[in-house]
C-alpha cells in the first residue's frame, strides 16, 4: 500500500496527460464530424443518382469495417505504399491522423441519423413552405432544422457517448490517449512496471466524462420537449 501510496502521483500526472489528448481527440471529432455528416446526408439524399451510389457506397464501407483497421490505413497508406508521410512524425502527426479517421468515421455514422431525421418529416411541410413561397434552404432551417434535432438527439447522444470510449482505439497507432498512459505501467514506465491497478483509474476518467455527457445531453433533451 506504501509503495502505490508513493507511486501515485506519478501515474496520476501521467493519466491527466493521456486524458487531455483523450479530450482534444473528443473534441476535435465532434467539431469535425457533426457538421461533415450533415453534408454526407445530403449526397445521400440527393436526386443525382451518381452522387447518391457513391455517399451511398462510402457510407456503407465505412459502417461496415473496423474503426481501427481505419485508423492503420490512414496513419501507414500514404507512408508505406505512396511514400509521402503527409501526417509528419511524433505525437502530432499521429494525432492529426486519429482526427482524420475519427472525423470520417462518425461523420458517415452521424450521416444516416441526420438522414433518418430529415426523412421523418412530413412531407407536407415542405409542399405547404413552397405554397407560401419559401425556398427549400428556408423550409429546411426555419421549419424542419429544430424539428430535426428533437429527433436526432437521442441518437446522436448515443454516438457521442460510444465517441468517448472509441478515443482509446487510437493507441493503435501510438497516439498516447488515457488507456496508453494506464497500461504503459504494465510495461514500464516512469520506473513503475508490473502495475495494473492504474487501468482501474482510467475507467473512473471515463465513468467520470461519460457521466458528465450523459447529464448534459439529457438535459439538451429536455429543452427540446415542447416539440412533442
Amino acid at each position: 500500500m506504501a509503495l502505490i501510496s508513493e507511486q501515485f502521483p506519478v501515474v496520476f500526472q501521467s493519466l491527466n496527460i493521456g486524458f487531455l489528448q483523450t479530450l482534444k481527440l473528443f473534441f476535435v471529432t465532434l467539431l469535425g464530424a457533426l457538421p461533415l455528416g450533415l453534408i454526407i446526408s445530403f449526397g445521400s439524399m440527393t436526386k443525382f443518382k451518381p452522387v447518391q451510389w457513391l455517399t451511398r457506397f462510402i457510407v456503407w464501407v465505412v459502417r461496415g469495417t473496423p474503426l481501427m483497421i481505419q485508423l492503420l490505413i490512414i496513419y501507414y497508406f500514404p507512408g508505406l505504399v505512396m511514400h509521402n508521410t503527409i501526417w509528419g512524425g511524433g505525437e502530432d502527426g499521429r494525432f492529426i491522423a486519429a482526427c482524420v479517421a475519427f472525423i470520417f468515421n462518425y461523420a458517415c455514422y452521424f450521416s444516416e441519423i441526420y438522414r433518418g431525421g430529415i426523412q421523418s418529416i412530413p412531407v407536407g411541410q415542405d409542399e405547404a413552405g413552397l405554397v407560401l413561397g419559401m425556398t427549400k434552404s428556408q423550409i429546411f432551417f426555419k421549419v424542419k432544422l429544430l424539428q430535426m434535432i428533437k429527433r436526432i438527439v437521442p441518437p446522436i447522444s448515443n454516438e457521442i457517448i460510444t465517441l468517448v470510449k472509441d478515443t482509446s482505439l487510437a493507441r493503435i497507432i501510438a497516439l498516447q490517449e488515457l488507456i496508453w498512459a494506464g497500461q504503459a505501467f504494465l510495461k514500464g514506465s516512469h520506473g513503475i512496471s508490473g502495475a495494473i491497478w492504474p487501468l482501474f483509474f482510467t475507467a473512473v476518467y471515463y465513468l467520470a466524462f461519460t457521466g458528465i455527457l450523459t447529464v448534459l445531453l439529457g438535459r439538451l433533451e429536455k429543452k427540446l420537449e415542447y416539440f412533442r
